[in-house]
């Protein structure tokens, strides 16, 4: 099953496809007509190269007219998720061999006695040591042992190893000795992908920069797997140009780049709502945004402020309670299991739930047909009647309701003590869980942080973002949703908007004084000359933008504060902007205490070629403005009240209208709530004003 939505032109020229857990989005556009081509099929996560080819092949593609390629993925979350990694072996320094299973020493959930962490990626018996050392200082106090690096290699041949990681203490100091042993490994265990720590990070952080190599290795095979089948079946449909993949930190990396640090990858198809939410926020003049972006599988948020996503230095897979850090750059994203596809159920208490169990796309909702027998948050939303057979995906995909209501009555309306007759109730109810849910995340994101939420907008992606968008503006006292045109596939959309990024830091420990920024400045201009040539190597990029921050902290504090460098010119300035930073995330500062510096982070970005924002907006059709028909939807203001549904493409640009009103379009339903207020934007984009 392929939709397939033409917004005009024939020439492609850049292309961009999103893999999620329910959907695979493609998106083309033709820089010389304007043309906007969207697409979209269900994922095929037995093989995802062949369901992103069944996406080309439906909308006819003609690859050898495109010249840009862009790519996010959920291979390599899947991998870690799933624990379906290559076999993988860890080389650390003597006496180091349980790092992995140490950590930190932690204990994030305190009163669960049967807490477990989830078992490292290495085993033990594949953990192996070898002398050296290289101290706090980077200077060589014992050489690498060969000889017992000779004995590793022997063992790990023997053993069936597909994946190496290197990491030494100290390495971020002085990286020689995982530079020596990475090279002899190679050599020795040719086939093996192998990896150290210091390629990836240059931070102090020991447990972490040694999860990050670990995990890097173990992905490193399958990925390089997928990213070669994936290129040559561009290749072999006559696609000649460039191709490149979506990173977690906002940007897009080189193949080269890629293969060689896929864990880059973790959060590769998330950002791209992120980088699309981004642009609208600027050209709309948006100061502060929250972007919400609700899938199949999971519901996604991350604030916006001045144009800008935050990008955090750590990432921890299946989270920080049991989970295991990365240490690469990901856009700070909330992720919580809320998609329409999230199963909804009721416990052993008698409580109803919603996820984090989600049907995905095999089989999929009860109302998709294809074998699904849990109901899930689009089904209640099928039997509310806000989605219809024949407007969703413009019919590609037919919606059994009757099929929607009976899972419904049969696994959780008995169980919550309501009858047959009380299904849109209970529908209703596995709907405002999940804008709970998703409530949640958000107000970790701005309330926890010292944000107040009511200042922000809320602008609503992916296909199940926009259904529930005004219901969660209420929740959180949000005045206004920001719903732009095709949010369903607006992940693959902020991939054609992507630049080419590079994210590098390194550990610099100094007190904040005048003499440290002579140090911070050197070492500054010798990361950006780094970047710059890398970038202009992978991307041939003519110029580079640097965004340069300090990570600063009080002295005897566990944690810093990420403070912009760029036009702080003298160490009063750089001082008030800490001070600043921390007040608005504390509530308090003090500017007498001592200070330190601890790592030095730089963000290098090349534009690569994108779309103009205002072709995204374009309509194919002729506008009216009239709906296209009216069908009874359930509110539980209301209870069911004749609504008008009305065909987004046959909106201009003087549209409103006061709600209930239902907007379809291919891939995504615009709820408008009684008493609630829509009009159409600038840019196409939809403005409802919330009046309750």
């Amino acid at each position: 099953m392929v939709a397939v939505y033409d917004d005009g032109g024939m020439m492609v020229n850049i292309v961009a496809v999103d893999i999620g857990g329910t959907f695979t989005d493609l998106v083309t556009y033709d820089p010389e007509t304007g043309g906007v081509t969207y697409s979209k099929t269900l994922t095929n996560h037995q093989n995802l190269v062949d369901g992103v080819a069944d996406c080309i092949h439906g909308v006819d593609l003609d690859l050898g007219s495109t010249v840009l390629f862009k790519h996010g993925t959920t291979q390599i979350i899947n991998a870690f998720v799933q624990r379906a990694g290559a076999r993988t072996a860890l080389v650390t320094t003597l006496g180091f061999r349980d790092l992995l299973e140490i950590g930190r020493a932690n204990r994030p959930v305190q009163f669960q006695l049967a807490y477990r962490r989830d078992p490292p990626l290495v085993p033990r018996p594949l953990r192996f040591e070898v002398g050296g050392r290289i101290d706090g200082h980077g200077h060589e106090t014992e050489p690498l042992d060969m000889t017992a690096l000779e004995d590793v290699a022997q063992a790990m041949d023997g053993d069936g190893v597909e994946a190496v990681a290197v990491s030494f203490l100290n390495a971020y100091a002085n990286p020689v000795h995982e530079e020596q042993a990475v090279d002899f490994l190679r050599h020795r265990l040719p086939g093996r992908f192998v990896t150290c720590g210091t390629a990836l990070s240059r931070e102090w952080y020991e447990y972490e920069r040694t999860s990050t190599a670990v995990a890097n290795a173990y992905v490193g095979p399958k990925t390089n797997e997928y990213i070669e089948r994936f290129e040559r079946e561009l290749r072999s449909q006559g696609f000649r140009r460039t191709f490149y993949m979506m990173a977690s930190n906002g940007g897009v990396l080189s193949v080269e780049r890629t293969l060689a640090q896929p864990v880059a990858l973790v959060e590769s198809g998330p950002v791209g709502g992120c980088i699309g939410a981004c642009a609208y926020a600027r050209a709309l003049d948006l100061d502060r945004v929250v972007a919400l972006d609700m899938g199949g599988t999971t519901a996604k948020c991350a604030v916006i402020e001045d144009g800008r996503f935050q990008v955090q230095p750590d990432y921890y897979v299946d989270g920080y309670e049991r989970g295991f850090p990365i240490r690469a750059s990901v856009v700070d994203i909330v992720e919580v299991g809320a998609g329409g596809g999230s199963i909804a159920a009721v416990d052993s208490q008698g409580r109803l739930t919603v996820g984090p169990r989600s049907a995905g796309s095999e089989p999929g909702p009860v109302s998709f047909g294809r074998g699904g027998t849990e109901p899930t948050v689009t089904d209640a939303n099928v039997v509310l009647g806000r989605i219809q057979s024949g407007t969703f995906l413009d019919g590609a995909l037919p919606l059994d309701e009757a099929a929607a209501r009976r899972a419904i009555d049969a696994h959780v309306a008995p169980a919550l003590g309501y009858g047959e007759n009380q299904t849109d109730r209970v529908a209703d109810g596995i709907v405002q869980l999940a804008i709970t849910t998703m409530a949640n995340a958000i107000q970790r994101i701005t309330i926890e942080r010292g944000l107040d939420i009511r200042e922000f907008a809320l602008f609503s992606i992916g296909g199940g973002g926009p259904l529930h968008a005004a219901g969660l503006a209420r929740e959180l006292r949000i005045s206004e949703v920001v719903v732009p045109p095709e949010p369903g596939n607006f992940s693959a959309v902020g991939m054609l908007l992507a630049d080419a990024r590079l994210d590098d830091a390194q550990t610099f420990i100094r007190d904040l004084a005048e003499d440290s920024l002579d140090s911070l400045r050197g070492i500054l201009a010798e990361m950006e000359a780094k970047a710059a040539a890398a970038l202009k190597n992978e991307v041939d990029a003519e110029h580079v933008a640097f965004e340069p921050f300090a990570e600063i902290r009080y002295k005897g504090q566990r944690h810093s504060i990420r403070v912009p460098i760029a036009g702080a010119n003298d160490l009063a300035s750089l001082r008030a902007r800490f001070d600043e930073s921390y007040r608005r995330q504390y509530g308090q500062a003090d500017p007498t205490s001592p200070t330190e510096f601890i790592a030095i982070r730089l963000a290098a970005l090349a534009t690569t070629p994108r779309p103009d924002i205002t072709d995204l907006g374009r309509r194919r059709m002729a506008a009216s403005g009239e709906p296209v028909l009216v069908r009874p939807v359930y509110f539980a203001e209301t209870g069911r009240i004749e609504t008008p549904v009305f065909e987004r493409n046959q909106l201009d640009h003087e549209f409103a209208s006061e709600g209930p009103l239902i907007i379809v379009e291919y891939g995504a339903t615009t709820v408008v709530g009684p008493g609630d207020r829509v009009a159409v934007g600038s840019l196409g984009e939809l403005r409802v004003a919330c009046g309750r």
